[in-house]
């Protein structure tokens, strides 16, 4: 497209395949209540008016919905879990860091910190302390200058979360985004970002499945912000092995 004397190409459309293993919609009243569909749909859903291609998967489908194909075609993969974290393939977890590592970006959601793919990826074991009151949370914005807080003001609330707290056994972030407080008193890293080979990677805490968190606004913010953070990998491909070298040695 040429306007003026300028060319001027076309914005990819970012390919983002939503994973949820959907297991509590299928055993809690209450949760398939409040997400009737799964949380996978109701997070497609709400990143719908931002443009992107959505796809989903679901934890019972062939590969987990993963396959070598889906994951070629995927620029960010969105990962939603909790109780079927054993029942995730290796070899898919294998498969879905490979290309981690050759910059497809991951958004890693709420009870997945313990998932098998961020625990590979961060190298710890992504513990944490948590408690299941329903308690108000108040996330503050503590880096305005990055992407993922556009639009977001200074702290957003949520009136009903799980409270997760520190200690969060994770490497220390490459970048501190968001910091929940929370009303018992504790406080939590909600938003980080690391960096794994061309990889962006995000982990972003709100989304206990017995609250609507993924319908609130600022929570789909959030998650649209990170979409286009980290769907562009992280530098150039690096080389590997022997190499002659650049001057001449020992004259």
């Amino acid at each position: 497209m040429r306007i003026g004397n300028q060319l001027f190409q076309p914005a990819k459309t970012i390919r983002v395949t939503v994973w949820n293993e959907y297991v509590n919609e299928k055993i809690d009243p209450h949760v398939a209540r409040i997400y009737p569909k799964g949380i996978h749909y109701a997070i497609a859903d709400g990143l719908r008016p931002s443009g992107f291609l959505i796809r989903t998967a679901t934890l019972e489908e062939a590969e987990h919905g993963l396959t070598e194909s889906v994951l070629h075609d995927t620029d960010v993969l969105i990962w939603w879990g909790h109780l079927a974290h054993d029942r995730v393939s290796d070899a898919v977890v294998d498969r879905v860091q490979q290309r981690v590592l050759q910059g497809m970006g991951l958004i890693v959601l709420h009870s997945g910190h313990e998932s098998k793919i961020f625990r590979k990826l961060m190298g710890t074991t992504c513990r944490l302390n948590w408690r299941e009151e329903g308690e108000r949370e108040r996330i503050w914005v503590v880096n305005p200058a990055h992407p993922i807080t556009e639009g977001i003001g200074p702290y957003f609330e949520l009136q009903q979360e799980e409270m997760y707290g520190e200690f969060f056994d994770i490497p220390i972030p490459d970048g501190l985004i968001l910091v929940g407080w929370f009303e018992g008193g504790e406080v939590f890293r909600s938003g980080c970002t690391f960096y794994r080979g061309l990889g962006k990677i995000f982990y972003f805490q709100p989304g206990h499945e017995t609250y609507p968190t993924y319908y609130n606004k600022a929570v789909l913010r959030v998650i649209a912000n990170a979409v286009r953070w980290a769907a562009s990998p992280h530098g150039a491909q690096p080389t590997f092995g022997q190499r002659a070298p650049l001057e001449n040695i020992g004259q």
